[in-house]
């Protein structure tokens, strides 16, 4: 699985939501710096040689629908962000946001009662 630029992965999170749609449809979904139809039919192009996206011709248009499901890339970002910016340690990671207060006590509680409950 290639790496995704910022915009691509914008795209495909549209894709993921619309599960179908025609350029049209994803220039309709980008809330800021909407880019040109044809810059983003060219992304979207590029996300088809890439393997993520695939398409239904009606005569001269494309109807885009994703070919990675949303979780299959969850997954691979989410281990490839965990292998290089907390060494490869879950730990890390949660210190990581508890540090930031970005996670509660209350949510590191509610982690470790999921995690005994899968033992």
């Amino acid at each position: 699985m290639q790496k995704l630029t910022n915009k691509e992965e914008e795209i495909m999170h549209i894709l993921w939501k619309l599960e179908k749609g025609f350029v049209k449809d994803v220039i309709a979904e980008i809330k800021e710096d909407k880019p040109h139809y044809n810059t983003l039919s060219t992304m979207i192009r590029n996300l088809e040689e890439k393997g993520y996206v695939s398409y239904e011709a009606f005569g001269k248009t494309h109807r885009y629908y994703p070919v990675i499901q949303k979780e299959a890339y969850r997954k691979r970002f989410m281990n490839t962000a965990i292998e290089n910016y907390f060494n490869n340690s879950y730990k890390n990671m949660v210190s990581f946001f508890a540090k930031e207060e970005k996670i509660s006590v209350e949510d590191l509680k509610e982690i470790i009662n999921l995690i005994e409950k899968k033992q």
